[in-house]
């Protein structure tokens, strides 16, 4: 990269190292890997820079946090845009009225189904704090 922009270029590497591991356990015969699966990838990267992010701010390693932001933002970049919470609400509210949940208790039932058809659309932590919130107000 001739413009030598390093931390792009390291992030790019990550992504880059990240899609070849997932290829070689694959085993698969072709060099390349389908959409879901590499978003899949992109997503666990983008959690683990998340994560990496948060402990950084903990710590008071302020600049390794904004090194970490970089590369989760362009992660972010190549990952198509999850819901936001009203649209989560909706298909948690239809969920819940589908499998008549009664509580607290129907909270699996719930997580697995809204899972199953919208899993790459939505953020899992936000989904359950929607579930786990609307389903101690059936109580």
């Amino acid at each position: 990269m001739k413009e030598k922009k390093t931390e792009k270029l390291s992030a790019l590497r990550n992504i880059r190292a990240a899609f070849l591991k997932e290829t070689k356990a694959e085993n698969s015969s072709g060099d390349s890997l389908s959409d879901d699966k590499c978003q899949i990838i992109l997503r666990k990267l983008s959690k683990m820079r998340q994560e990496s992010i948060d402990m950084y701010k903990k710590g008071g390693r302020m600049e390794m946090a904004l090194k970490e932001q970089l590369e989760l933002d362009l992660i972010s970049s190549y990952l198509p845009k999850l819901a936001d919470e009203s649209t989560i609400e909706k298909w948690v509210d239809e969920t819940i009225s589908s499998i008549s949940a009664k509580g607290p208790s129907d909270m699996g039932k719930v997580m697995g189904k809204i899972m199953a058809s919208h899993k790459n659309e939505m953020d899992g932590k936000m989904v359950q704090k929607i579930v786990s919130e609307k389903l101690k107000n059936l109580e």
